[in-house]
């Protein structure tokens, strides 16, 4: 396939009542354009991970979304300077719209830059939060947003690394959530080794995401990587250690975000009478 790819994410959720899921997505980025499909198309397939009994089939868009923005208001909390109040999003899409939500549920913002290769994308992105109170302009030149910025998330579909050292100031959080296979790329990779770097999980980040073209360019090795972002939620390691530190969330997402992802809206449509029953055999 040339126009784009498919993968496969599979794993289980021990605690409560027990769950496994598999997530397959096909991602074709000039979807929209060519044929008015989104760019993400696909299903989560749920099961009790105590029987194997098979439980719901859900669409994948808005929960791989869902979860991916929650992934990133997690690393907020724990890299982002507490007193953030101006922000660039790179890549104007439904994803950007959502980690823009994710960013706010952390910190206080008053203005954001948005910025798209695609003049038409950032301009639709400023009219949805003037009603929030948020300030939001739509910038051409990357560097007037993110030199001035506190926080700046990077969600688009690039195989070309677009942000470098030059472009981000000292006490920046980058959350860099684009590259999710191993042939995207949004971070230049001698940015990721001047940064503290903290992946979702370490062994996946070897393999795709921007810590995966770092250790390709020689820059970086696994061990540079400062923590899984899961150790810093139960404080086995630390996030960030002083306010000039530019921090990277490297986050290509996982497995077990879905399936926590999927049981979370699967349960409360159960619990609803919601959806189509059908019986498999």
């Amino acid at each position: 396939m040339t126009d784009g790819t498919f993968h496969a994410k599979a794993a289980s959720l021990p605690v409560g009542p027990g769950y496994a899921a598999v997530k397959v997505n096909g991602n074709f980025p000039d979807n929209r354009s060519r044929h008015g499909l989104p760019t993400i198309q696909g299903a989560v397939f749920l099961a009790d991970a105590n029987n194997g009994r098979p439980l719901a089939l859900l669409d994948s868009i808005e929960i791989t979304r869902q979860r991916t923005a929650a992934a990133t208001a997690v690393a907020t909390q724990y890299l982002a300077r507490p007193d953030s109040r101006t922000a660039t999003i790179c890549g104007c899409g439904e994803q950007g719209r959502i980690q823009l939500m994710a960013l706010r549920h952390k910190l206080d913002l008053t203005q954001v830059f948005a910025w798209d290769i695609d003049p038409k994308s950032h301009a639709a992105f400023q009219p949805r939060w003037r009603e929030l109170g948020i300030t939001v302009t739509a910038i051409d030149d990357l560097r007037e947003g993110t030199l001035v910025s506190d926080a700046i998330v990077t969600c688009t579909s690039s195989h070309k690394p677009f942000l470098g050292l030059e472009d981000v100031r000292p006490g920046t959080f980058v959350a860099a959530v684009g590259a999710d296979n191993p042939q995207k790329s949004e971070i230049k990779p001698e940015l990721m080794a001047k940064a503290a770097v903290i992946v979702d999980v370490l062994q996946q980040s070897i393999v795709m995401g921007d810590m995966h073209h770092a250790i390709n360019a020689g820059v970086m090795t696994p061990s540079d990587v400062r923590a899984e972002l899961g150790t810093l939620i139960a404080q086995h390691r630390p996030g960030r250690l002083a306010d000039d530190e530019i921090t990277i969330f490297d986050s290509s997402g996982t497995g077990v975000q879905d399936v926590a992802a999927a049981a979370r809206a699967y349960e409360p449509a159960r619990n609803r009478d919601l959806g189509l029953i059908c019986a498999l055999a």
